[in-house]
């Protein structure tokens, strides 16, 4: 299986951190951001990862040059015009040569069980498969909603239509971890900006399979300086362990 890591982001918030480094290049640990996701990735076996790059993407690049140095084989896609999460996976779908595939952002930092992600994936045939998370802020996020089966029923309200005897669904926020039939492209704009919840809602709304994987191991996105500050404490004391 192959990954999309996405690092094109601005990193806006993160100022004036991000002023002259990139985000994905912010050090964590003995590591930059975006390394510790592809240690991720080699430790389950993922080793061919594109990564879309705009702001300051060439530091990226020649700081993680082929990925040789980790055992891995890196690509890069360059946008010159930001295009979204839907639009940056859309320009490079040949590389996924028709297959499923993973996609990650780059400044989330998770302990998960890609493995067991990817299993969950085929065993379910769904088409595509968000990693969720219950948080008791779920309103900050995009509010998933799915049913009992961890079916994803609805995000940001939008999907499929809610029925009569229908149960309450359950509401918890997108770890921004996810797997991908290829299919899920199909009605993404080519070389346009888009966003990829887009695409699910499309496919929501006409009854595809979209699977939730619940996970509660340990999770942050590194968007402020709050939240970068924190995760650099729980690398400090041993609450999130350096990759190997």
């Amino acid at each position: 299986m192959k990954a999309m890591v996405l690092a094109a982001g601005r990193g806006i918030r993160l100022r004036p951190l991000t002023e002259s480094v990139p985000k994905p290049l912010l050090p964590l640990g003995p590591y930059p951001l975006l390394v510790w996701n592809l240690l991720l990735l080699r430790r389950h076996g993922v080793e061919n990862v594109m990564i879309n790059l705009h702001y300051l993407g060439e530091q990226i690049r020649q700081t993680l040059g082929d990925g040789s140095q980790w055992h891995m084989n890196l690509s890069y896609s360059h946008e010159p015009v930001l295009l979204g999460t839907g639009g940056g996976i859309k320009r490079v779908e040949e590389f996924f040569e028709g297959g499923p595939f993973l996609v990650l952002n780059g400044d989330t930092i998770a302990e998960l069980d890609v493995s067991r992600l990817v299993a969950c994936h085929r065993k379910k045939e769904a088409l595509a498969t968000m990693v969720l998370r219950d948080d008791p802020d779920v309103e900050h996020w995009s509010v998933i909603e799915t049913d009992g089966d961890d079916r994803v029923m609805r995000i940001q309200g939008k999907g499929r239509a809610a029925r009569e005897n229908d149960a309450p669904p359950c509401r918890r926020m997108f770890a921004g971890v996810h797997v991908l039939d290829p299919l899920m492209l199909r009605h993404v704009p080519q070389g346009a900006f888009s966003s990829i919840i887009d695409a699910y809602v499309w496919w929501l709304e006409r009854g595809a399979m979209v699977a939730g994987y619940v996970f509660s191991g340990y999770w942050s996105d590194v968007g402020t300086p709050e939240r970068y500050a924190q995760v650099q404490r729980d690398v400090d004391t041993g609450i999130l362990n350096v990759p190997e």
